[in-house]
């Protein structure tokens, strides 16, 4: 198959729809599709792309100026090349060229997968304006969300005769397996993983940790170290040097995927603050390295942890920060925690986010008028690495 992804959040930057996209594209490649990433984002300065990455170019600095510039080319973009079998189509809250280019793949009869990334709920009436101005019910694709949670709000916004379903992120288990660090039981460290900017609520974290450690027992050492970068890094090291964080708070920056299973490896449990998280990918890998996980139990990471048993979920900040003690100050809980998570591997898989795939392409195509043919002609070529790379 020919298959373009289109998203306006992509590598470089860092985040949860930028390395989904990513993946799934090179895994649909290794498997023998004909895979392009369509994207606004523009690269690092002197980087050079694979071929099968095309950036809509802009002098514009501004990101979300550059977005509607993006859009603007949809189009022209879709009719660059020779014709796609199916535009699966990734939407954040706001994405201005997923958007347009699910508009013109629609126009053009081209099979769409739309897949919504983000929680659209807690946005007032604008999904519900943007349905009536757009008619987005009327439109000819295949609607997806990457969780349950993700998917409610959704399937409000287009009503009952629009079946909305569930492409979960993909991940690969055995890749997050850890061998645990000896050390101090007397020390836990707590991990965190994510994109420092105000809607994943970092600084709520860096608040919350000040209170568990005025409520967890100074016989026990409390480390933490929370991994990203983002907008709010500033911020969070004028907070921690204020408070006097330094000594057992680090903000090491971006880190490759090796860098951050050694922290996972060298931690005890792991921490997700953000309110409005639609899956919560990075909670999964810690999942799968065995840590226990604390979240908030509205957000997608309630699909994949269950209270006391994968770890805690949390109604609010003060639970948030009751649960986090609970962990520490328990070495039995938390160790029976992790043997599970060690033992019990997560149900989610690449394997199952690809098939999913497959059948929502298949189900756009049938909405197209046309046949489905993500399993048609047998198996494809699979490409080895270098090949994806290339």
């Amino acid at each position: 198959m020919r298959i373009a992804h289109v998203t306006d959040c992509y590598l470089p930057r860092l985040g949860g729809i930028e390395m989904q996209v990513h993946d799934l594209a090179v895994r649909q490649r290794l498997a023998g599709h004909d895979v392009e990433v369509i994207t606004a984002t523009q690269p690092d300065d002197g980087a050079a792309d694979p071929a099968w990455v095309r950036r809509v170019r802009s002098a514009v600095g501004n990101p979300a100026v550059r977005a509607v510039i993006a859009a603007s080319k949809a189009p022209q973009t879709l009719s660059a090349r020779r014709p796609f079998d199916v535009v699966h189509v990734h939407a954040s809250i706001w994405s201005p060229l997923s958007t347009v280019t699910a508009i013109a793949a629609t126009r053009h009869g081209i099979p769409t997968v739309l897949t919504v990334h983000s929680l659209w709920s807690g946005l007032g009436p604008l999904p519900r304006v943007a349905d009536t101005t757009m008619r987005l019910r009327t439109w000819p694709m295949a609607w997806s969300a990457v969780s349950e949670v993700a998917a409610v709000p959704l399937r409000q916004m287009l009503g009952p005769d629009v079946p909305v379903s569930v492409l979960p992120n993909g991940i690969d288990p055995e890749a997050w397996r850890v061998n645990p660090t000896p050390r101090d039981n007397d020390d836990v460290t707590i991990a965190s993983v994510m994109r420092l900017a105000a809607r994943k609520r970092p600084l709520q974290l860096l608040r919350m940790l000040r209170e568990v450690r005025d409520q967890v027992s100074a016989d026990i050492g409390i480390r933490a170290v929370i991994i990203g970068e983002g907008p709010e890094r500033r911020t969070l090291q004028r907070y921690v040097a204020r408070h006097g964080m330094a000594g057992w708070v680090s903000l090491p920056g971006r880190l490759e995927r090796g860098d951050i299973r050694t922290v996972f490896a060298q931690s005890d449990l792991y921490v997700a603050p953000a309110r409005l998280e639609s899956f919560g990918i990075a909670a999964l890998e810690a999942r799968c390295a065995g840590l226990p996980v604390v979240a908030t139990a509205r957000g997608g990471v309630g699909e994949f942890v269950t209270h006391g048993r994968e770890g805690l979920l949390a109604g609010d900040d003060g639970d948030m920060v009751r649960e986090l003690a609970a962990l520490i100050g328990s070495r039995s809980l938390r160790a029976a925690i992790t043997r599970h998570n060690r033992t019990v591997p997560s149900p989610l898989s690449w394997a199952e986010t690809q098939n999913r795939a497959d059948q929502l392409y298949d189900e756009a195509m049938a909405l197209a008028g046309g046949r489905p043919r993500s399993r048609a002609g047998g198996r494809a070529q699979t490409r080895t690495k270098a090949e994806v790379a290339a």
